[in-house]
């Protein structure tokens, strides 16, 4: 039997949990996790934090949470800001917490090279303490993977040494960095070592019903748990959740590699037809470049209802859950939208939301 998912493609969040999470609830440990008395909940908070050589870690109901009182937690007060890529996701699409939980001017950059953030890049928008007009940067604040690209290691060594030498924190969107870590077979701690903090987020391609880890030192944790409190995150029996979350990163993690590989394989039918990508296709995702296709976003979502798939313009993400029948009704979505757009092509004139899907 199919899983109610398995023609998913707007995002890796619709990833639902296994079977074997369920009988492993009713074996978990009901502390109150706002005690730090929770058995299970302190296991994952360790176990993530062992996986990425950090000393501690945090479980937050969601990576917007993770992600905002860690940015807080790096800075003191301002003026401040954080440089991050103007698509990331601490800026884009969380709802403008740096500006109301960190009170922090945002510098969002363009990446030169099209992709990713190059020293380059952070060096000619720092901006430095003693220029009284400015907000100086207090954290550079990365994405692995951003766009469904994945971070060349080599070049965010270069980022967090300067970092390091200029007294800069530096923290990791790491939401995807599961699938970062498949692709290129480096280890998570190999990661950690780069970054003062990561945000893991469990319940996009991992399949975790709810959660993200917060990672850093042991000082940092205690002032993030605080304003994670403060925030409203506190949960009472979260047990049940790390059981849970805890199975996702030991069963489904290995699995990201199947998201890929169908990523993958509708790329290479997508270019043979004609399309172009606004991104490398490294990972689950597919980002078609809406102007160069000229394809109407409205024809998509209404193919979709054709052809039963949930799909939301031209994001396209893949999972573990994702079905053969799935995948062979894309490729059928795909053709007759192209041939549709070379009789009736569209020329965009806005950007369409990865949040408007008319399905």
């Amino acid at each position: 039997m199919l899983p109610e998912n398995h023609n998913e493609f707007r995002s890796d969040t619709f990833t639902t949990p296994i079977p074997e999470m369920f009988p492993a609830i009713m074996n978990a440990t009901v502390g109150d996790s706002v005690y730090d008395e929770d058995a299970d909940t302190i296991k994952l908070q360790q176990k993530v934090a062992a996986l990425t050589g950090h000393e501690d870690g945090l479980y937050c109901v969601s990576g917007t949470l993770s992600n905002q009182i860690a940015i807080r937690s790096h800075l003191f007060q301002p003026p401040h800001s954080v440089l991050c890529d103007y698509r990331g996701h601490i800026y884009v699409h969380e709802a403008g917490g740096l500006a109301t939980l960190s009170q922090a001017m945002v510098s969002p950059v363009k990446p030169r090279n099209g992709l990713y953030l190059t020293l380059e890049d952070v060096i000619d928008n720092f901006i430095a303490d003693g220029d009284i007009h400015a907000a100086p940067t207090k954290v550079v604040s990365l994405e692995n993977t951003l766009h469904g690209i994945v971070y060349p290691i080599e070049e965010i060594k270069r980022i967090s040494d300067w970092c390091r030498a200029n007294n800069i924190r530096i923290h990791l969107d790491g939401a995807r960095i599961w699938d970062a870590s498949i692709a290129t077979g480096i280890p998570l701690k190999e990661y950690g070592d780069l970054f003062d903090s990561i945000s893991l987020c469990l319940s996009k391609g991992l399949g975790a019903p709810i959660g993200s880890v917060l990672t850093g030192s042991k000082s940092f944790i205690q002032k993030a748990n605080h304003f994670k409190k403060q925030n409203g995150g506190g949960i009472r029996q979260c047990g049940m959740l790390a059981k849970m979350a805890s199975i996702a990163i030991d069963e489904n993690w290995p699995k990201l590699k199947i998201a890929h590989e169908l990523a993958k394989e509708v790329a290479d039918y997508a270019r043979e037809l004609g399309y172009q990508f606004e991104s490398p296709v490294d990972t689950g995702f597919i980002f078609l470049d809406q102007h160069k296709n000229k394809i109407d976003p409205k024809i998509i979502s209404e193919l979709g209802e054709k052809y039963q798939l949930k799909i939301a313009g031209f994001r396209i993400s893949f999972s573990f859950q994702t079905s053969r029948e799935a995948v062979d009704s894309l490729k059928l979505l795909l053709k007759e939208a192209w041939d549709y757009a070379q009789e009736h092509p569209y020329d965009a004139t806005s950007r369409f939301g990865m949040y408007h899907a008319k399905n």
